[in-house]
């Protein structure tokens, strides 16, 4: 068997041996065993900044797909007629292109009495968009409303899209060897993958919904600027009703082309995950502090440090680190933080959310509901619960030193 798996599956095993440990003695006992690597070093560069050790044709695709990236989508282009943004970096864009942004996502969908997930495509979800273009709103029509018949809604905060390249080459067996569905080792996480409408195994979006980042892209392209792509090329895919009347949105379809969403992709597959920060001498033994309470309060059982692509074409991506701190699977978080469905998950149910470039962020959780990484903690629940519990039992000085490392990260 490949080690690559192994590798990500003892940093779980660890993790969770660490969770019996007293926080006295957290860095005798979490610390790597002896003679053993605690890993590959992880890939990293500038924040908005390529990877390293691209060749000069990926590069140029790199470059080429940026600027699609920051382009902006007429409704003579095909945009809406209802969407969100008018580009991509209108949403992807603190503090840099592929990061966050300030524009909000709500979502609407209806978990039916079977326990299926209906998206609400024919009544405009599962995005609920909302700007309309001139042509709609001179029809009569405004923004949208939250379907009648949801039972569920959610807001979302924009992803970052650092060091996703990564992400799409991990194996598929590193992830499963991280899923413990049933919970067979009784330590209450039981996580495990996603799956799309399709039915394949997914990694991507907060509910785990997209297969691949190519998937991620060409549907952040059809339900955010309502525009039809080769593989969704009719207007209801992409939000175009209800309200869409004759001569509302004229362009033929599809309205962007495979070779644009190709070069998208590529930007956001090349993007370098950001540096981690170097805290300043004086406050290093309180890092180092809290990166030994991430391991023992058990945060890493499910936010695991590093995954690892598999061999592919990429030199800059094959069997590369990425400090990802998540191990993509899905988990219950209890009532808290209900929020939509998914074809593959519960409205409870959350993709661990990555940790790298938390510094970058002001706002937590999924719908940036609490201010402080502290107060995100804290309302986890559901198979966090004990972990939670754990950081709660802490005095405020040593809560803090969490706080520490994960600034850094």
């Amino acid at each position: 068997m490949s080690p690559i798996p192994l590798v990500s599956a003892w940093t779980r095993r660890r993790a969770r041996l660490c969770l019996l440990v007293l926080p006295v003695v957290l860095s005798a006992a979490c610390a790597p065993e002896p003679g053993r690597s605690p890993g590959p070093e992880p890939v990293s560069a500038g924040i908005g900044e390529p990877l390293p050790d691209l060749t000069p044709e990926e590069a140029s695709r790199f470059q080429a797909g940026q600027v699609h990236f920051a382009r902006r989508f007429t409704p003579e282009e095909g945009l809406g007629p209802r969407f969100n943004e008018d580009a991509c970096n209108a949403c992807h864009t603190l503090p840099a292109d592929g990061g966050t942004g300030e524009t909000n996502v709500t979502k609407a969908t209806r978990t039916l009495p079977d326990g299926r997930c209906d998206l609400l495509v024919p009544l405009g979800g599962e995005n609920v968009r909302m700007s309309v273009t001139p042509a709609l709103a001179a029809a009569g029509a405004g923004r949208a409303p939250v379907p009648e018949d949801a039972t569920h809604t959610a807001v979302f905060t924009i992803p970052f899209l650092f060091g996703l390249g990564i992400v799409d080459e991990v194996p598929l067996e590193t992830l499963e060897a991280l899923g413990d569905p049933e919970d067979g080792d009784g330590d209450g996480i039981s996580g495990r993958l996603g799956r799309n409408g399709r039915g394949e195994p997914a990694r991507f979006g907060r509910k785990s919904d997209h297969a691949s980042l190519a998937d991620f892209v060409e549907g952040a392209f059809r339900l955010e600027m309502g525009l039809t792509t080769p593989l969704h090329p009719h207007e209801g895919s992409a939000g175009g009703f209800p309200g869409v009347g004759q001569g509302t949105d004229p362009t033929p379809e599809p309205e962007v082309t495979q070779e644009v969403l190709d070069a998208v992709t590529d930007f956001v597959r090349f993007l370098a995950p950001p540096s981690p920060a170097v805290p300043v001498e004086e406050g290093r033994a309180d890092v180092e502090m809290g990166r030994a309470l991430f391991e023992s309060l058990g945060c890493a059982g499910c936010h695991v440090p590093l995954l690892r692509a598999g061999p592919g074409p990429v030199a800059a991506i094959s069997g590369k680190a990425v400090a990802l701190h998540s191990d993509l699977l899905l988990h219950d978080m209890g009532p808290a933080l209900e929020g939509t469905c998914a074809p593959g998950a519960g409205t409870r149910e959350w993709r661990t959310e990555p940790l790298l470039g938390l510094r970058y962020r002001r706002a937590f959780l999924h719908d940036g509901r609490a201010g402080r990484v502290i107060d995100a903690v804290l309302l986890h629940g559901g198979e966090a619960q004990a972990a939670r519990d754990r950081f709660a039992a802490l005095d405020r000085v040593t809560q803090e030193k969490l706080a520490r490392f994960l600034d850094t990260l």
